[in-house]
């Protein structure tokens, strides 16, 4: 090991002495600011969370006792972007007046995400509305959900995620022609957003001739297809994040194939611009390019191969603040749900911001996992047969995450 290594592991020690004696600080009544990267930005989202959800609980891990920790390394993946169209409407994020919100043309697979808040004084709704020129086109939903409309941001974002990634199949045809517009769900137009309320949907669908998707939020005793007629398209808010975005899916891998017993400890990250790029796009309203800042709506596919006697234990860890979500593991024919994180609501409003020296050796490649190291459960497993994760960065909640394999002892 050269003197550098060295250096950073110092460096990085001390961080942790004194983040340690901040956690435990905080959980003796100091709090601390944690701003959402994305949206509109809380002044304290540790408060904010609490009083919504009710819950005040320290943070444990129950993988290391007290005083204990573990230097993790940068585990090497690669990744390459597949799949269809996705399409992303969270611009406007908290609207103000009725229209359109975002619209494209797709064909074949795609992908709808809309995040909206009714920020208007009156009940809205938003629904997703297919149109063609074709003589008839069938759009085939087979994946999706939409949590009911909530002030309870992180709960919204949560139980969309739980029935995303819900194990069950769908397989419902919607026809659409040219004298007969759709809804993309027909519980879309008896879905009332009171203001404040917040709705968060992600479907996925196939459609086999060109339909126009356009997400709209239009008044809740008005008829979405005669407002579709008239409605214009709302310009973007200072975020801008909405977009079209070719290639749905990110395939994350590894040329080497990680052993429990001989590689310990070992870490990746999502969503950090940095070792996981963001997304580019384009806004079909207006042609101008944007950026998918979180890469929220593509659908990752985790597949890190494994070997050797040991089982290997996965843990998904919050790096950028509070965060509520789901995922869904495969393991040769058995399917299973796993929320992040299982025991609470919500987890990462304990988990401090990083000191600079600690940010930059994470990304070079050395981390230690300790007491205060805030972990979702994703299971263990034996690392003779391969197991995948499904995995999206859920609405309202922070990125970057780190996934950990470690061995299960």
């Amino acid at each position: 090991m050269n003197k550098g290594i060295f250096q950073k592991m110092a460096a990085l020690t001390l961080a942790l002495a004194c983040t340690a004696g901040q956690a435990l600080a905080a959980q003796h009544g100091e709090g601390t600011t944690i701003m959402r990267e994305r949206g509109t930005a809380q002044a304290n989202i540790r408060d904010r969370v609490a009083s919504i959800l009710g819950s005040t609980e320290p943070p444990r891990n129950r993988v290391f006792s007290p005083g204990t920790s573990r230097l993790m390394r940068l585990w090497p993946v690669e990744s390459y972007d597949t799949g269809g169209t996705l399409l992303f409407s969270d611009s406007p994020e908290y609207v103000k007046e009725v229209g359109i919100l975002y619209r494209d043309t797709v064909t074949g697979d795609a992908r709808v995400l809309y995040y909206h808040l009714n920020d208007t004084a009156q009940p809205k709704k938003v629904a997703v509305v297919l149109e063609t020129e074709a003589d008839l086109a069938t759009v085939t939903v087979t994946r999706g959900a939409a949590a009911a409309p909530s002030t309870d941001y992180l709960h919204v974002g949560k139980t969309t995620q739980i029935g995303y990634f819900d194990t069950r199949e769908m397989n419902e045809h919607i026809y659409v022609t040219k004298e007969r517009p759709r809804l993309l769900v027909p519980e879309m137009d008896t879905t009332v957003l009171a203001p404040g309320q917040l709705v968060y949907g992600v479907y996925d669908f196939h459609a086999n001739a060109p339909v126009r998707v356009s997400v709209i939020m239009y008044g809740a005793d008005v008829d979405p297809f005669a407002f579709l007629r008239i409605a214009r398209v709302l310009p973007r808010d200072e975020i801008a994040l909405r977009g079209t975005f070719r290639g749905m899916n990110r395939v994350i891998t590894a040329q080497k194939t990680y052993r429990p017993a001989v590689d310990g400890a070992v870490y990746f990250p999502i969503g950090d611009n940095v070792h996981d790029v963001y997304r580019r796009g384009i806004d079909a309203t207006d042609g101008s390019p944007v950026v998918n800042y979180g890469n929220y709506g593509i659908l990752y596919q985790i597949n890190i191969p494994t070997t050797g006697r040991d089982n290997t234990r996965y843990f998904l860890s919050p790096l950028g603040g509070v965060y509520a979500g789901a995922m869904r593991a495969e393991n040769g024919a058995k399917r299973s749900l796993v929320q992040t994180p299982a025991t609470r609501g919500y987890f990462g409003d304990q988990t401090l911001p990083e000191p600079p020296n600690v940010a930059e050796a994470r990304e070079e490649g050395l981390l230690f996992l300790t007491q205060y190291t805030e972990l979702a459960d994703l299971g263990t497993y034996t690392s003779a047969q391969p197991v995948s994760f499904e995995y999206s960065p859920p609405g309202a909640s922070n990125l970057p995450v780190n996934i950990i394999l470690m061995p299960e002892k």
